[in-house]
């Protein structure tokens, strides 16, 4: 996916779960010397309010919308989650409208669909408006995901007018007081094809031309990134056409909700101001390593390792360049970095690390589904530099942190991060897992 975690939140009886209090209260059963009153003012089965707030039986999930990130501040509000399951119990369709409040953007609101045709295909479309600056309007198709035929398809398209983005300067040691916040406006495509040569081995080839405007920021009491790197490559409007191939070698058991196999991605590539291939704005190549060890039926250890290099970078804007922060890996993009919001460091190459102990807690049935409540300690290392020569395990920025999941098997992953790092404490939301 090219949009890095969408604002998808875990429903009443996940939160109530973590906080140990559960969906339906306990106040719904008699005291003692009651029942035959209670009985008689009993609604039919799968009437009253009983049907609202018992997940197995509501007709919609009601969300409490409760979200704190590094960069967007605090968001709350209510979602309305209408889940689709088929015969055998697996989610096919999610719908999710929500209405929100932003402290920094105000009130808005949020259309999903995810849908799930088959282990083999699907698609979603999400769309959002704020009162202030947000905007977004973010469609994908994937197809073939099983790869038994030839080709495999994934296409995406994104308007997002963002007014969270932070920027610090260029480099590892780059410094929290240096702050600086933009409107970033975007126009971005992309289309993977994929040539399956087995059920593992695949040659994917990438087209990604993207339009980004780098505005003025817009949040008080942060200084506007003209005003402190006014001579940083990137503000205004940079045009770039990406062209890569990469070679992947992947056995996972499932794409979403991986419990065994590897993933492993090495890819190269060239990025254009104009035309496809001329003009050569950059250069990539990189590699990118997912693993999950099954320990049990209740435990998965999951690994993840990336590397990225710019051999050669003419006039690259800032936010080309390799970054790391936030709480999602993207092959050949940022990496994580879940004790610091998204785009903490910038520069040339990068190197990231993460280890996650997924450990399911316990189980219930929801909206016709069944979902497992994992606890999963983690810990992410990571840094970026500039010279090609530079050891890449060196200097690291370190993380730890435990993270709160909710799994509908086989396609959903909603989760709670709670990261720190070298700048205090960082939590994030969201769905699908970090990598």
């Amino acid at each position: 996916m090219v949009r890095a975690g969408r604002a998808f939140r875990l429903h009443c009886a996940l939160w109530s779960t973590l906080l140990a209090i559960p969906c339906a209260s306990a106040a719904d059963d008699p005291p003692q010397g009651v029942e035959n009153l209670k009985d008689s003012q009993t609604s039919p089965p799968g009437l009253g309010l009983s049907r609202w707030i018992n997940p197995e039986t509501a007709p919609f999930i009601p969300v409490p919308v409760i979200g704190v990130d590094p960069n967007s501040g605090a968001t709350v509000g209510l979602m309305p989650v209408f889940v689709h399951t088929n015969d055998n119990q697996e989610i096919s369709r999610i719908i999710a409208p929500d209405l929100v409040h932003n402290e920094n953007f105000g009130f808005g609101a949020h259309g999903r669909i995810f849908d799930y045709p088959s282990d083999n295909e699907q698609w979603s479309v999400v769309g959002s408006i704020y009162e202030h600056v947000q905007r977004e309007v973010d469609a994908e198709y994937q197809g073939e995901l099983s790869r038994q035929q030839l080709w495999s398809t994934n296409a995406s398209l994104i308007y997002d007018r963002d007014g969270t983005p932070r920027f610090y300067g260029i480099g590892n040691s780059s410094q929290k007081g240096s702050e600086t916040n933009y409107t970033k406006d975007q126009d971005l495509a992309q289309l993977q094809v994929g040539l399956n040569l087995s059920h593992a081995w695949q040659i994917l080839y990438t087209l990604r031309p993207q339009s980004l405007r780098v505005e003025s920021g817009s949040l008080t009491g942060v200084a506007s990134i003209q005003n402190r790197f006014a001579d940083v490559n990137g503000i205004g409007t940079n045009t770039i056409i990406l062209n890569r191939i990469s070679a992947v070698y992947d056995t996972r058991d499932n794409l979403v909700v991986p419990r065994a196999g590897v993933q492993w991605v090495a890819y190269g590539g060239l990025a254009s101001h104009h035309g496809l291939f001329n003009d050569s704005t950059y250069s990539e190549t990189g590699i990118d390593g997912r693993s999950f060890w099954a320990l049990g039926s209740t435990t998965v250890l999951a690994a993840h390792v990336a590397l990225r290099y710019l051999p050669s970078a003419t006039d690259v804007p800032f936010w080309a360049l390799s970054g790391l922060g936030g709480d999602r890996d993207e092959v050949g993009g940022d990496q994580a970095m879940r004790g610091f919001g998204a785009g903490r460091y910038y520069d040339r190459n990068s190197f990231a690390s993460s280890f996650e102990f997924r450990h399911t807690w316990f189980s219930f049935d929801a909206s016709a589904t069944h979902v497992d409540i994992e606890v999963t300690p983690f810990i992410d290392v990571g840094r970026v530099f500039e010279k090609t020569s530079t050891v890449p395990f060196t200097q690291l920025h370190k993380v730890a942190g435990i993270g709160f999941r909710g799994v509908a098997r086989p396609f959903v992953v909603g989760y709670v991060d709670l990261g720190y790092g070298g700048e205090g404490l960082a939590a994030f939301t969201g769905i699908n897992y970090p990598f």
